[in-house]
Formats: structure tokens, C-alpha cells, sequence
């Protein structure tokens, strides 16, 4: 399904069903944002390929993630405070900017995948995630927490891992579960982390 979507570079890359705090305050994502709430609609969230998340338009990567708004607060005049969520991913097939700057795309969708269970190999993942949870908290992983979920483990553990942006752009182009998670566990067991 093709959609066209502002987009928004970022230096951060966006899972499905990942939380994502932004602060806004540049006058074409302000625009952005007060068109997003008012619809209801989604914006794209790619990591950057070139360029910076200020200024001039940047370069993003082809493949993203929609972003949708969960909760808004303006403490003042040309500042939002967001939590978006991430929902789908999907790949650029052409992309422009606007005269103020803001990068739109024609954006086509891939489908969610359904949840698939955690297989036996890879279970220690997931207890390293129930882990970090623990330490971290459960407010700061999306609800409800799906640890028998191969994807929502996957996705989880991409974001929280000390991990470079471009290993975490590799991770999200990966439409199996499972490889994501062996890259992981391969990740992990090069830094020995026993899993």
C-alpha cells in the first residue's frame, strides 16, 4: 500500500511498537506535528543517512518506520513534547522536500508481521530482556511486554543494546524474526555475553 508521509530523519532508528520521546521545536516539524495531531496521521521516522536533524534537508535511509503520536504537550509557544510509537515499517520509493524544508515521501508499507513464538534457541534473549526490564523499568518498554513474542524481542533488544545506529538500520531492514534475533545473539556473543 503506497502512502505518502512526511518524513522525519532522525539520528535514532524506529521499531513497530517502539516508544520514541521527541522534543520539537523547528518550525517545519512544528507544522508537521499540528498536522499529524489534527489528523490523526502518521509521520515517518528514518534514520539519517547524510545531513543533520537540524537545518538544511537531510538524507535519509530508505526504509523507516510510521510514527504515530500517543500523547502531545506544548509547555510553550514553538515547543511539543511527543511519545510517538512506532506501527509500521516501510520503504521510500521517492522522496522530495518542501519549500520550508520538510521532507515528504511516497512511502510503501509492508505488512506486519504476526506474532510468531519464541523459539528454544533463543530464549536466553528474552531473559536478558525480562532483565533490563527489571532494571529499567516497564514503563520505558511499549505494553503489554510479550516475551514469547520472537519480533517484540527482537524489536526490544535492537533498541535498548548499545548498538550503532547503522547495525540497528540493518536489524530493522531484516523482515524475519528469527535473523534478527540470531544477529543479536551473534552481536551479544562477540562481546561474551553468555546467551
Amino acid at each position: 500500500m503506497a502512502l505518502e508521509i512526511p518524513i522525519f530523519p532522525l539520528r535514532t532508528v524506529l521499531f513497530p511498537g517502539g516508544l520514541l520521546p521527541l522534543k520539537i521545536f523547528e518550525q517545519r516539524y512544528l507544522d508537521m506535528t499540528k498536522a499529524c495531531i489534527r489528523d490523526a496521521s502518521p509521520f515517518g521516522v528514518c534514520l539519517l543517512r547524510e545531513g543533520a536533524e537540524v537545518g538544511a534537508p537531510a538524507v535519509p535511509y530508505p526504509i523507516g518506520c510510521t510514527a504515530l503520536i500517543r500523547e502531545w504537550d506544548m509547555p510553550h509557544l514553538g515547543l511539543f513534547h511527543l511519545l510517538c510509537r512506532g506501527e509500521s515499517v516501510f520503504r521510500i520509493a521517492e522522496h522530495w522536500a518542501a519549500k520550508n524544508g520538510l521532507l515528504y515521501g511516497l512511502v510503501e508499507l509492508q505488512d506486519a508481521s504476526s506474532p510468531r513464538p519464541l523459539a528454544p534457541p533463543y530464549r536466553p534473549l528474552a531473559e536478558l530482556l525480562a532483565k533490563i526490564i527489571d532494571k529499567v523499568g516497564t514503563d520505558n518498554f511499549p505494553a503489554p511486554v510479550r516475551l514469547d513474542d520472537a519480533d517484540w524481542v527482537a524489536c526490544r533488544l535492537a533498541e535498548v543494546l548499545p548498538l550503532e545506529a547503522e547495525f540497528k538500520q540493518q536489524m530493522l531492514e531484516l523482515s524475519d524474526p528469527q535473523a534478527r534475533l540470531e544477529r543479536l545473539r551473534t552481536f551479544l556473543q562477540s562481546r561474551s555475553v553468555a546467551v
